[in-house]
């Protein structure tokens, strides 16, 4: 059976936590997970739980913040970490068999300039047949739209943030 591309876009929240649902979903049914995340660092709940599962997560240490706030030397460092990233995931798809890769907040990392977008097309491109990809984050290129065989669009009505709440533990990170 081929495996199917999945974009879970929008500016909602529910982005990560749909990946992350299709990770214990696929984990479940004894697949093999990888689940990258781009732009994100800090400890969160959703990574205790998926590494507990013997899901294979692959992200930064390192803390670079928001890339509208990163002066030129940040956003150096922080474009060699995300194609450090992009490299592993890489190696781990030509190592083993993986059943369903998520790239959480790839399409920003793109979208910022912190990742190539060709880089995130080899991969898409090149990927095992019967491989699952599931991508997270806004404005996805046309050709991953047009790539994609699921498109969830996760639209914002209302968040606490707007009122100054902030990501609370468990709920939000």
């Amino acid at each position: 059976m081929a495996g199917l591309i999945h974009l879970y876009i929008g500016n909602g929240k529910g982005k990560t936590t749909a990946s992350v649902g299709l990770s214990v979903r696929a984990r479940g049914r004894d697949k093999t997970v990888v689940f990258a995340q781009f732009l994100k660092s800090g400890v969160t709940g959703e990574l205790r739980s998926l590494e507990k599962l013997g899901i294979r997560v692959i992200r930064s240490d390192v803390t670079f913040g928001f890339t509208h706030r990163m002066d030129e030397q940040t956003k150096a460092a922080c474009r060699y970490e995300q194609n450090r990233l992009i490299n592993l995931i890489n190696e781990a798809m030509q190592a083993e068999k993986i059943d369903l890769l998520v790239l959480d907040e790839v399409l920003d990392a793109v979208n910022t300039g912190m990742l190539e977008d060709k880089a995130l097309r080899s991969l898409v491109e090149n990927k095992d047949m019967d491989m699952e990809v599931a991508l997270t984050g806004r404005d996805p290129a046309e050709w991953l739209v047009e790539a994609a065989d699921y498109i969830s669009d996760i639209a914002k009505a209302k968040h606490p943030f707007d009122r100054g709440i902030r990501a609370r533990i468990g709920i939000e990170k």
